[in-house]
C-alpha cells in the first residue's frame, strides 16, 4: 500500500472493512470454498491472491493506462465510447447514483471487451464487436498489452467461478458451459479519478451502485478511495473503506449472482470518494453469455425459499442498466 493509504488507515475516524482472503494456489480446497461462501453471504466482497498474474505485468498495464489518460482530450475523443460500450468515457459521462449525485462521476474511463470481427455470427449482439483502439503510433504496444491482460483476467475469473460453483453446492464446472462463462461478456475498464469528493454536496468520484453482472475483479494502484456499504437498507448507511493489498484482486459479486443465488449471495453497494490524489483502477466485469437466462439456481430454492426474482436474459438486463447510467452519445456529437 502507498504511504498515503497507511496514513489514512491510522485515522481513527475512518471505518475500514475486514474481508476474507482467498488463495487460488491453496491445496485446501474445502477451506477456500468455506471462506469464499462466508464472504459471499456476508458482503459479497473478498480478496484473491496467488492468481498467477505477474506483478511486473500488472505494473506495465497500469503504466499504459496512465499514458492513455495523459493524452490531450481531443486525442482521447477519437476513440469515444460507441453504441456497443467500447472506448473512451469522458468525465461526468456516467451517473450511478442520481438520487444523491448532482453531476456524473468525476472519473474518465476506457471500455475494452471481447474482440469479435464483423464476419462473426455474434457480431450483431449488443456487447460483442470490435474495440476502438488508440493509434499505435501514439501508444505503441498499448493494444497488445490490454488484450493480454483481458485474457489473463478472464482466466482468473473462470478459476474463481469454479470456487463459486462449489460454494453454491453445484458441480465445479457449472459456470464453464457456453451459455455461462464458456462464451461470456467480459469487459475491462481502465479508470482515472481526480478531484475531491464531497458527499454533502453530491460530488462523488464514483456514485453508489452495485455491479450488474456475475462478478468484478478490481486491480488498483493502492490509493484509497473504494468504500462498501454492507447493509444498503440501514439508516443512516454505514460506509467502510476497502484497503488495497499489493498483488491481490478485490473481488465483488454482481446483481446476476445475487439473482442466481436467490438473494443468499450479496451484490453490495460500493462507491469511490476522491481525496485530491490521482487514482487509477482497472475493474474487470464478468457476465455470462448474451443468451443466458439468469434465474434461480436449483440449489438455492425450496418449498420455503421460492425464487425472489423473475428470470431475465443477460443481455436484456445489461442493456437496461447501461442505458440507465450512461449519457446519450448524441450529446457528444453536438459538442464536436
Amino acid at each position: 500500500m502507498e504511504n498515503h493509504t497507511k496514513a489514512e488507515l491510522k485515522d481513527s475516524t475512518m471505518q475500514v472493512s475486514s474481508l476474507n482472503c482467498i488463495d487460488l494456489a491453496s491445496d485446501d480446497l474445502h477451506r477456500s470454498v468455506v471462506s469464499l461462501k462466508q464472504a459471499c453471504l456476508d458482503c459479497g466482497f473478498f480478496y484473491v491472491i496467488n492468481h498467477g498474474i505477474k506483478e511486473e505485468f500488472m505494473e506495465d498495464v497500469f503504466e499504459q493506462s496512465k499514458k492513455f489518460f495523459a493524452l490531450p482530450l481531443e486525442e482521447k475523443m477519437k476513440v469515444l465510447r460507441n453504441e456497443k460500450h467500447r472506448g473512451y468515457t469522458p468525465v461526468l459521462d456516467e451517473i450511478l447514483d442520481p438520487e444523491n449525485q448532482v453531476h456524473g462521476d468525476h472519473k474518465e474511463g476506457y471500455y475494452i471487451g471481447i474482440e469479435v470481427p464483423k464476419d462473426d455470427p455474434d457480431y450483431d449482439k449488443p456487447f460483442y464487436g470490435p474495440n476502438p483502439w488508440p493509434d499505435s503510433d501514439v501508444l505503441p504496444q498499448w493494444r497488445e498489452t490490454m488484450e493480454k491482460y483481458h485474457q489473463e483476467a478472464l482466466r482468473v475469473s473462470k478459476d474463481i467461478g469454479r470456487l463459486l460453483a462449489l460454494a453454491l453446492d453445484l458441480d465445479a464446472n457449472y459456470f464453464d458451459t457456453p451459455e455461462m462463462l464458456g462464451k461470456p461478456i467480459a469487459t475491462m475498464r481502465l479508470l482515472h479519478y481526480q478531484g475531491v469528493s464531497d458527499p454533502s454536496k453530491g460530488i462523488y468520484a464514483c456514485g453508489a451502485h452495485s455491479d450488474y453482472g456475475m462478478m468484478t475483479l478490481l486491480a488498483t494502484d493502492g490509493v484509497m478511495g473504494l468504500q462498501i456499504c454492507k447493509d444498503k437498507n440501514a439508516k443512516p448507511q454505514k460506509w467502510e473503506y476497502v484497503p488495497a493489498i499489493k498483488g491481490a484482486y478485490i473481488v465483488n459479486l454482481g446483481d446476476m449472482l445475487e439473482r442466481w443465488s436467490n438473494g443468499f449471495f450479496k451484490s453490495t453497494l460500493h462507491r469511490v470518494l476522491g481525496n485530491g490524489q490521482e487514482r487509477y483502477s482497472i475493474p474487470f466485469f464478468v457476465e455470462p453469455n448474451h443468451e443466458c437466462l439468469v434465474e434461480c439456481l436449483p440449489t438455492c430454492k425450496s418449498e420455503n425459499d421460492v425464487p425472489k426474482y423473475p428470470a431475465i436474459k443477460c443481455s436484456t438486463y445489461l442493456t437496461q442498466r447501461y442505458k440507465e447510467t450512461h449519457a446519450e452519445l448524441s450529446i457528444y456529437n453536438q459538442e464536436i
